[in-house]
């Protein structure tokens, strides 16, 4: 349903990291050790969000090597974003009557 919230998007740690994503642009990506630092979250913890939002389509995962040691980068998708505009515009829609009267 359009006006719900996405329950992926909706746990407070996977809004941060696509709220960060967002942040930095289409087409960008974070490494998971700069993402990690950014949200203070442990290396454990930011993997097993990242694993439920890669699982939903709504981040890539990118595995290589900088010179000889690994590294790992995050972006979001394009179905991501969209997943993200739609909560967004829910939450909106949710708080809209919140402060008028």
């Amino acid at each position: 349903m359009e006006d719900e919230l996405d329950p992926v998007i909706h746990a407070a740690s996977r809004l941060r990291i696509m709220t960060a994503l967002a942040a930095i642009g289409k087409d960008s990506s974070l490494s998971f050790a700069k993402l990690s630092e950014l949200l203070g979250m442990t290396p454990g913890n930011l993997s097993v969000h990242l694993t439920k939002l890669e699982k939903a389509g709504y981040v890539a995962i990118e595995k290589t090597f900088e010179g000889r040691k690994p590294a790992t980068f995050v972006a979001m998708t394009m179905q991501g974003q969209e997943a993200f505009d739609r909560y967004l515009a829910a939450l909106r829609k949710l708080l809209g009557p919140v402060g008028k009267g």
